[in-house]
């Protein structure tokens, strides 16, 4: 019997990575999660505890990561990836994306192992065309207050392209479009959770700006699948993964509230400095090098994440948490 591939997932706990894990735990590998739960819950992959090819490592990958035995693959989604979270702990996000990224690399390069990044839209910044491919290299303020996300995310491109080029290591670059679904923070500051929750509690849904900027959602099942198909692939170049159905905030605002079945009454709030006004991936190289395209509309998705926070709100709802809306 052949002896299971091991991939280690950073940021394991996280939204994403807890996704991950379930993929790879299904596709029949063994699963090394990794994480310092500085944003992420234990409560999104308790129920993978006991299982015999789970195991999670409580670790800072910024300092030190250190992995017995044989690695297959690395997938790196060790970072913070809501606003509310960088702008709060922006020294953090910087050194995850930097510092933490060298490790690993090292790390896949001793192991031979095949190293993907999470990466993201953000790299784009305030995007001056429209939708973004791949090849656009982005308008980005680095000494905002985005800046410490932004710019970590590029330097962890650069650098991962840099030991492809120059050690010759196996990558992969997944820039990672507005994603939603079950195992979201309430209180992470992203406009989803925002407005699902606001609306659960029958408060006023809260709308940056006009509510004209655009994003486009993607649902976590289809990421997780393009993300396992960019890994197995063998294209070492960033590869954009996201729904470009597009929709302006104040008409996802409304959805919201239809869904709901409550009346929309907006609250409008100043536009943050540097939130992007558009964000619509170009997925024609993920359609034609992975052959993956999604396949979840936003009805469905949102009827399957308002079941989640349906069941999770009650507790958001008595504690001390900050449910404001971001747009991006």
């Amino acid at each position: 019997m052949a002896e299971k591939k091991r991939v280690l997932i950073t940021g394991g706990a996280g939204f994403l990575g807890s996704h991950l894990c379930d993929r790879f735990l299904a596709e029949g590998y063994h699963v090394i999660a990794m994480d310092n739960l500085i944003t992420g819950d234990l409560a999104n992959i308790e129920h993978l505890f006991g299982k015999e090819d789970f195991e999670f490592h409580h670790a800072d990958v910024s300092k030190f990561v250190f992995v017995p035995g044989k690695l297959d693959y690395i997938l790196h989604f060790a970072s913070p990836a809501s606003p509310i979270d960088y702008l709060k702990i922006p020294i953090q996000t910087l050194k995850v994306g930097s510092l933490g990224t060298h490790n690993l690399l090292g790390l896949a390069r001793v192991k031979g192992a095949r190293m993907l990044i999470a990466s993201t839209s953000e790299v784009y910044g305030d995007p001056e065309i429209h939708p973004q491919v791949e090849e656009y290299f982005g308008n980005v303020n680095p000494v905002g207050p985005r800046g410490c996300y932004d710019e970590a995310k590029r330097f962890q491109e650069a650098i991962t392209m840099a030991y492809h080029n120059h050690h010759g290591l196996e990558t992969r670059i997944v820039r990672i479009f507005n994603t939603y679904g079950p195992r979201m923070r309430l209180n992470d500051g992203r406009v989803l959770p925002a407005f699902l929750s606001q609306a659960l509690r029958g408060e006023n849904l809260t709308v940056f700006g006009d509510g004209s900027q655009t994003r486009s959602f993607c649902y976590v099942d289809d990421l997780i699948e393009g993300i396992y198909r960019l890994l197995l692939s063998d294209y070492p170049l960033p590869v954009n993964i996201g729904n470009p159905d597009e929709i302006t905030i104040k008409e996802f605002g409304e959805e919201i509230a239809n869904l709901m079945g409550v009346e929309f009454k907006p609250t409008y709030q100043e536009l943050p400095q540097n939130d992007p006004m558009k964000r619509k991936p170009d997925i024609t190289k993920a359609k034609e090098i992975l052959g993956w395209e999604p396949k979840v509309g936003r009805a469905e998705g949102l009827r399957r994440t308002l079941e989640y926070f349906k069941e999770h709100v009650q507790g958001a709802a008595t504690g001390q948490v900050d449910n404001t809306p971001r747009s991006f």
